[in-house]
């Protein structure tokens, strides 16, 4: 009578361990990878920080520095509103007195007359290089556009009898700095003219500009 060879249980396999390993490789490497972003971020911030401090980039100097009165008429159209026409020219200058260039968006600027708008002007972005002043122009053009009761009153009035008519002009200019190929966060100046112009002599008597605020 044979015997027969006692055996034991089954070893356990080895997929299990390969498994886990496996698991805990790609779990390393993704932390390595992680890690090595990780740091390339914050060199690359600490690079781009070294390089502000450095310059010292200053805000847009953008300002309205002339203003060419082409036409402005006001006709009364009933007894209690009036119509105005305007036909103007600004010129604004951007001085840019930093050691990098600015890139200027598109900018809009709208007249008003005791806060009723007008019209408005347009200017297109364009990029100013390092240490230089540029000259851009607009050209604002109101077709008859009507004012109702008090404020026709009191366009009449200011026309007819003080030859003096005060008009505001506001706008956003939004610029970013350019740093080494890499462009800023966006900055926007909002500005802020009062301007007067005589209807007599179709010239501007009066101009006072500033800047209305800084917002990043």
């Amino acid at each position: 009578m044979t015997s027969r060879p006692i055996t034991g249980p089954n070893p356990p396999s080895a997929a299990p361990n390969h498994h886990h390993s496996s698991s805990a490789s790609f779990r390393g490497c993704c932390c390595c990878l992680f890690l090595l972003f990780s740091f390339l971020a914050l060199l690359a911030l600490a690079l781009v920080l070294v390089v502000v401090l450095a310059l010292k980039p200053k805000k847009p100097d953008f300002d309205l520095q002339q203003v060419g009165v082409h036409y402005m008429g006001i006709s009364p159209t009933t007894a209690s509103s009036a119509a105005v026409s305007l036909d103007i020219r600004m010129v604004f200058s951007a001085a840019n007195d930093n050691k990098v260039g600015i890139k200027y968006g598109e900018s809009r600027f709208t007249v008003m007359y005791r806060g009723i708008p007008l019209g408005r002007g347009t200017i297109p972005g364009f990029y100013q290089p390092a240490h230089s002043v540029r000259r851009i122009e607009t050209i604002i053009v109101v077709d008859r556009v009507s004012l109702l009761q008090a404020d026709a009153a009191d366009l009449v009035r200011d026309a007819s009898l003080n030859d003096r008519v005060e008009l505001r002009v506001v706008g956003d200019v939004g610029a970013k700095i350019r740093i080494i190929g890499l462009t800023s966060p966006g900055v926007q100046v909002s500005v802020d003219c009062t301007i007067a112009i005589s209807p007599r002599k179709q010239s501007l008597i009066y101009k006072q500009c500033g800047f209305d605020g800084l917002s990043v």
